[in-house]
């Protein structure tokens, strides 16, 4: 069984498929048809852009996330520069003891 590839449709073309249902004698199923997508794609947008209350709405919500995600991305590689520094501190604060003790160890 193959997979198709997963189709990306825009915000412009959601926001119009979603219009085109309220037009007289327009049913989720006839619009989904003619625009190729399935009846339960188009009933998702709808009760999205009913929940969000608009697609400016939604568009500011996916920013937000967006963003999120950019500095989500930032802080975790500021967590790993963190992390690498104190294994780096770990390791120099330990060469001078075990220098001591390799001396020690030579002479006795």
């Amino acid at each position: 069984m193959s997979r198709h590839p997963r189709r990306h449709f825009t915000a412009e073309f959601k926001e119009q498929a979603v219009a085109r249902l309220s037009e007289p004698g327009a049913s989720q199923t006839s619009v989904a048809l003619e625009l190729g997508v399935t009846p339960s794609q188009l009933k998702g947008r709808r009760l999205e852009l009913a929940a969000a209350g608009s697609a400016e709405a939604i568009r500011r919500q996916q920013a937000e996330a967006a963003e999120l995600w950019r500095e989500n991305r930032r802080l975790r590689e500021e967590v790993e520069v963190m992390r690498k520094g104190a294994r780096a501190n770990a390791m120099r604060s330990s060469e001078p003891v075990n220098a001591f003790f390799a001396q020690w160890a030579a002479k006795h």
